[in-house]
């Protein structure tokens, strides 16, 4: 990493466990467990960031900010298309999903870094259909426009989740496919960004 010039690294905070509540989480060990690890990227002048997605800090913005307040140093990688399908694990069950613009607010003091993925979560299928950014359910407008107006100078990178998954067997595509996609994918979101 240090020979590519990298500065950031995107962490986790260890899955849900899906047969304990919000408060049964092993919160103590994966905090003890996370600081191990953000000690080595610190010793070694990288920076760790925490991405909300399906983890602990991914619960609800409540549990990122419990990680910050905990981890000295520590920062984030927001993902606003991740809201749309998480469990919102701040409320009572049946939990409802998370509100990207809330979770945003909440935390962009934190933010060193962004993915932009947007969709719609639709209830009878139970997954979220993702779309290109600033058509579906993510606020990325809103929050890209606020990020830069107050002063954001740091990265974006695509996540369209269109073409293919990474973790998702069931959305591949040919490599040429995939690699439009990708293209057409960033090229929406410079659009999106000269009308801000």
């Amino acid at each position: 990493m240090k020979k590519l010039g990298t500065k950031l690294i995107r962490i986790m905070s260890y899955a849900v466990l899906p047969d304990r509540g919000p408060n049964d989480q092993m919160a103590d060990k994966r905090i003890e467990r996370l600081s191990e690890i953000c000690k080595m990227f610190f010793d070694e002048g990288i920076q760790p960031v925490h991405e909300n997605c399906m983890n602990y800090g991914g619960m609800g913005w409540t549990y990122s900010l419990e990680l910050i307040e905990k981890i000295p140093g520590l920062k984030l990688v927001f993902d606003t298309g991740n809201p749309i399908f998480s469990d919102d694990r701040t409320k009572p069950q049946p939990y409802p999903k998370q509100s990207a613009w809330n979770f945003y607010e909440n935390v962009k003091q934190h933010i060193a870094y962004v993915h932009v993925k947007d969709g719609v979560w639709n209830a009878e299928e139970d997954k979220c259909k993702c779309t290109f950014a600033g058509e579906g359910d993510g606020n990325v407008k809103r929050i890209v426009k606020d990020l830069l107006d107050s002063g954001y100078d740091g990265g974006f990178s695509m996540e369209p989740h269109l073409a293919v998954v990474f973790h998702d067997d069931n959305v591949q595509s040919e490599e040429h496919i995939k690699y439009d996609n990708y293209i057409s994918y960033g090229r929406k979101f410079m659009e999106l960004l000269k009308v801000l």
